[in-house]
């Protein structure tokens, strides 16, 4: 059904697998639809009752594809308000339907793949995982909700941490932080994921639904809010010739200089 996600159904369960794995499942404007739809079928089918979403290929998702560029405002900057909003109804979805989701994470969770793991209710994440807020590195904020998810997983200091220093957190410390649930040898994330949900598809539906409308009133009752800021200063970094430099950096593969212009 989709270019650039796999979606099947079995036993209960919903999986979702991103599949750009030729570019470690980075996010361009097909994926980001593809994604959106798939999110949505799985949110509106009564017949599953828990979601999986995984990544094809040596990563669950490196985040953005900054190759692929982004459209031009009027005044010529890149236009990364509708990359986002897109983004932010995938998230938004996942936090709303009254099912829970679970992610498996495997090599890099990066930028706003990163975003979207956290996003997740339950993390699982093979032990060769990573997660990285890599936007500082190429002159931008987090986005992606991630300014919320690391905070109320992790505490203040290590949201600090992660998105200041822009260095990759190794999924051992990632559990040991409590920014996610569970870490597994490689070559388990599969079965141990599998298990899991299997679980969830075969529990309550009405409590499961119960629980999570309460932990969402409690963590993200500010979260169009908070992702309406990230949109709102994004879009002022996309205008900086800081961002400029940091891309050209990371295509050319070398250290960015940032000027702060």
């Amino acid at each position: 059904m989709y270019e650039t996600v796999n979606l099947e159904r079995r036993d209960g369960v919903g999986w979702i697998e991103l599949n750009r794995p030729e570019a470690l499942n980075a996010w361009n404007k097909q994926f980001g639809q593809d994604l959106h739809a798939a999110v949505m079928n799985v949110a509106e089918d009564d017949e599953v009752r828990a979601v999986v979403i995984t990544g094809a290929g040596r990563g669950f998702s490196s985040g953005a594809d900054l190759k692929a560029g982004f459209d031009p405002t009027p005044e010529g900057h890149p236009d990364v308000t509708t990359a986002l909003l897109r983004y932010h109804e995938i998230m938004l979805a996942i936090r709303r339907m009254p099912k829970p989701v679970v992610a498996g994470v495997h090599g890099p969770a990066v930028g706003i793949g990163c975003s979207l793991a956290l996003c997740a209710d339950l993390i699982v994440a093979e032990e060769s995982a990573y997660f990285l807020l890599a936007f500082v590195n190429i002159g931008l904020v987090p986005d992606g909700g991630s300014s919320l998810y690391i905070p109320a997983r992790a505490g203040f200091t290590r949201a600090a941490e992660m998105a200041l220093l822009g260095e990759k957190v190794p999924a051992p410390q990632a559990e040991a932080w409590n920014l996610i649930n569970r870490v597994v040898p490689d070559g388990e994330l599969q079965s141990t994921v599998e298990a899991l949900a299997t679980k969830l598809a075969s529990g309550p539906p009405r409590s499961y639904a119960g629980t999570k409308y309460q932990l969402n009133n409690w963590l993200f009752t500010k979260m169009e809010d908070q992702l309406e800021l990230e949109l709102n200063i994004q879009q002022q970094m996309a205008a900086t010739g800081d961002f400029m430099e940091g891309v050209m950096a990371f295509v050319q593969k070398r250290q960015a200089r940032f000027s702060g212009k």
